[in-house]
């Protein structure tokens, strides 16, 4: 019930967005489960995300929250790994000439592991815990900081860094969750 309505409430975020113009198109590779704090769950998936996302002009309801970007986007692994999609909010902050940071936050599905199907204490269980990152739940947060450089008015180029969660509000229990970094190509549409 609760990814039914965090789903309505995500699809709820974007309709607005649907009739309104497209910002921006991103497409780009990623790092995928790489080491930053805690790093006894990095490196457990291998192969690399293709990411792509599209964000939207944001909408002039959400002025009140500094004019966030609404966006849909999804991340496939290469080696069959975890992949998902989602939705959420970007900002766009200039600092320098052709320069920008975007922050975001969002909400995605995952294909990959919530928990061992494995009882605890036998090899089935400690192999499968060391292929695999568990989530602890199907639906994650979707935090991501990026810095974007403009190349040309309508071409950029974006560093970026993701990190997905359940946070111990979408799930409770098991929370290794996954860390991403990488590098995208921009497109404007204006």
């Amino acid at each position: 019930m609760k990814t039914v309505f965090l789903a309505a409430a995500a699809a709820a975020l974007v309709a607005p967005a649907a009739n309104a113009q497209i910002d921006s198109v991103r497409l780009g590779v990623m790092k995928h489960n790489i080491c930053v704090s805690d790093c006894k769950n990095a490196d457990k998936e291998s192969g690399v995300n293709i990411n792509g996302e599209l964000r939207f002009a944001s909408p002039d309801w959400l002025g009140w929250a500094w004019s966030p970007h609404p966006y849909v986007m999804a991340s496939v692994n290469t080696d069959g790994n975890t992949s998902y999609g989602g939705v959420g909010l970007e900002w766009d902050w200039q600092f320098a000439p052709g320069w920008r940071l975007e922050p975001g936050f969002g909400y995605v599905i995952h294909d990959g592991a919530i928990n061992n199907p494995y009882g605890s204490g036998n090899q089935q269980a400690a192999d499968f815990a060391e292929d695999h990152v568990l989530l602890g739940s199907k639906d994650l947060f979707r935090t991501s900081l990026a810095l974007t450089y403009d190349i040309a008015p309508a071409w950029a180029v974006q560093g970026i860094y993701e990190h997905l969660s359940h946070g111990q509000i979408l799930g409770t229990g098991r929370n290794q969750g996954l860390d991403e970094i990488g590098v995208r190509v921009l497109w404007r549409f204006n």
